[in-house]
């Protein structure tokens, strides 16, 4: 099991960046894909990023490319989320979760972070 923790979120004006980070301990971070999901009332969970275990491999939800970076340190056990030119529509709670293998969907990964909101003022 991965523990995950994760920060950064907060109020950020329209137009704003934020970083997310995601603190990982326990099994072997370097084993683990990382994945960042969002979360609004009512709502499902949904696949936001994810990052491949070293790294290499990035993928994106449609809205958030070319306003998002997902990156990963394995030395520091560490994940991180950069959003950019923050819309309303980005408002939510941030989860960053572990898989075996990165995916787009929420039943692949195991373990998962207590979440950290994010509010875009307009």
């Amino acid at each position: 099991q991965v523990q995950l923790v994760e920060s950064g979120g907060g109020l950020v004006q329209f137009g704003g960046s934020l970083r997310l980070s995601c603190a990982a301990s326990g099994r072997t971070f370097s084993n683990y894909a990382i994945g960042w999901f969002r979360q609004v009332p009512g709502k499902e969970r949904e696949f936001v990023a994810a990052i491949s275990r070293r790294g290499i491999t990035t993928d994106y939800v449609d809205s958030v490319k070319g306003r998002c970076t997902i990156s990963r340190d394995n030395a520091q056990n560490s994940a991180s989320l950069q959003k950019n030119s923050l819309k309303p529509e980005d408002e939510g709670l941030y989860y960053c979760a572990a898989a075996t293998m990165w995916s787009r969907g929420t039943n692949e990964y195991q373990d998962w972070g207590q979440g950290t909101q994010v509010a875009v003022s307009s």
